[in-house]
């Protein structure tokens, strides 16, 4: 298998990861009071101390970082973990599912027009359609074109740009990082460092009363290994293989997986603009895939 099919094959796995996030975030939040930025915390916390205690016991020298490094890190905690995961709460909040959804996927533009002028990455005519088709894709999916569904507010707009910003300096940062460090190094600081940036937020009491219930508990372990430490560590290989706007704009299969999974999982009905989202999302990952 070539490195540039293993990639495609790398990032499509964490992205049906993250797709399962809409699983997760049903019962933890809708079944089991569990604050949003409290997942997020506890997503961060846990997975830092999982995979801690797994780098210390079993590759200790993957723990090591040169001082020269730890801007980067800090930045990337804090602007690609613990920034996005706030400004898309507040985002969700303040304009709806559907609206903060569309404005998340403008992440790949923001990755493609900052690799492109940062980092060198060539500004195609394939690369602009295939980010053009999946953008319209998960405009479909997310049901944007449903009046009803929108929800309009300066400040939420501004969330949910913001929210597609950060998503995208993980990309970016995750790439920067990987090139000097292995991936798991490289989620372990952006991990710990994200958690840290997020524990003013939490209230200590709350904290314990999640962690106290099995059934929480047991669901945020599974967070922690599957849709964050599994994901990451595909994203990190990926982002090994393949460059970093290639990356962002498969990635957006994520919600088109999260859809299937709520039709199949929590009920919820596809519609056929749905339908022909998730089919502009998958021809522009083939475009990308076949040209590229």
């Amino acid at each position: 298998m070539s490195e540039r099919t293993s990639g495609y094959l790398l990032v499509t796995g964490a992205a049906a990861l993250w797709g399962m996030l809409v699983i997760f975030y049903h019962n933890l939040v809708g079944l089991y009071d569990v604050a949003p930025l409290e997942v997020a915390f506890f997503r961060a916390a846990l997975s830092t101390v999982i995979l801690g205690i797994a780098l210390a016991t079993q590759r200790p020298a993957l723990l090591r970082l040169h001082r020269r490094d730890l801007p980067l890190f800090v930045a990337f905690g804090l602007l690609g973990v613990a920034a996005f995961f706030i400004v898309y709460v507040y985002a969700i909040r303040l304009t709806g599912g559907a609206t903060a959804a569309v404005l998340l996927y403008t992440a790949p533009a923001w990755v493609t027009l900052i690799a492109w002028r940062a980092f060198g990455e060539p500004l195609t005519r394939t690369k602009l359609a295939a980010l053009g088709l999946s953008f319209a894709g998960c405009v479909l999916v997310a049901r944007a074109y449903d009046t009803s569904q929108l929800k309009l507010d300066i400040a939420g707009i501004l969330f949910g740009l913001a929210s597609g910003l950060t998503y995208g300096l993980y990309t970016l940062l995750n790439k920067q990082a990987v090139q000097r460090y292995s991936p798991w190094t490289a989620m372990f600081y952006a991990l710990g460092f994200g958690g840290l940036f997020l524990l003013p937020w939490q209230s200590p009491s709350r904290l314990w009363a999640v962690v106290s219930r099995p059934a929480p508990a047991l669901w945020l372990l599974a967070l922690a290994l599957g849709p964050t430490l599994g994901a990451y560590l595909m994203l990190g290989k990926s982002l090994k293989r393949l460059p970093a706007s290639v990356v962002s704009i498969v990635a957006t299969s994520e919600p088109v997986i999260a859809a299937v999974l709520a039709w199949a999982f929590l009920g919820q009905s596809l519609t056929p603009a749905q339908l022909a989202g998730g089919g502009a999302v998958l021809a522009g990952v083939l475009l990308l895939q076949c040209t590229t």
